[in-house]
């Protein structure tokens, strides 16, 4: 089982040990290490927006990210089953401090990726990149208390309004 931490985002095989693998626990610290550094950037931005590609664990990546993302307080807008520019698009459109893509591109059907958006819908610097890893290493991330969760909501007009920009 493979996982891979890079400042362009999170990749790994599903399944396996946290750590090894790109597991439940990994996907919840990365996405929180992510939110956390939206937070910081932005501290009132509190929506991102999420989509996802056909995998067959991208259903479950999609439930377990944006319920973490929730949990900071975020409201997350599921774009659903579409594609990186569209989801590229509907940041900025939203007024979303970020987004989150879940595709593993070329990669076989085993693994998955947490693909990371700045607030204009653009993959996250270097820089931002580095500073996600180093907030999941060190766990500095806090949850929003109970009457501070966020939203959930669905959107599937998003892929016609790219078409419709294009």
């Amino acid at each position: 089982m493979t996982l891979i931490k890079t400042i362009s985002g999170i990749r790994g095989t599903i399944g396996g040990k946290p750590g090894d693998a790109f597991t439940p626990v990994d996907m919840v610290k990365y996405a929180a290490a992510f939110g956390t550094l939206l937070k910081q950037i932005n501290p009132i931005a509190n929506k991102i927006v999420v989509g996802r590609d056909a995998r067959i664990s991208g259903e479950i990546v999609t439930s377990i990210v944006s319920a973490t993302l929730q949990s900071l307080g975020f409201d997350v807008i599921d774009l659903g089953l579409t594609t990186t520019p569209t989801v590229e698009i509907a940041v900025p459109d939203e007024g979303a401090a970020g987004g989150i893509i879940f595709s593993a591109s070329h990669n076989p059907i085993q693994w998955n990726a947490l693909k990371l958006l700045n607030e204009k819908g653009e993959f996250i610097s270097a820089a931002l990149g580095q500073q996600v890893l180093d907030i999941a290493d060190e766990n500095k991330f806090e949850f929003a208390e109970v009457l501070k969760l966020g939203s959930f909501k669905k959107d599937n007009t998003y892929f016609e309004k790219h078409i419709q920009k294009i």
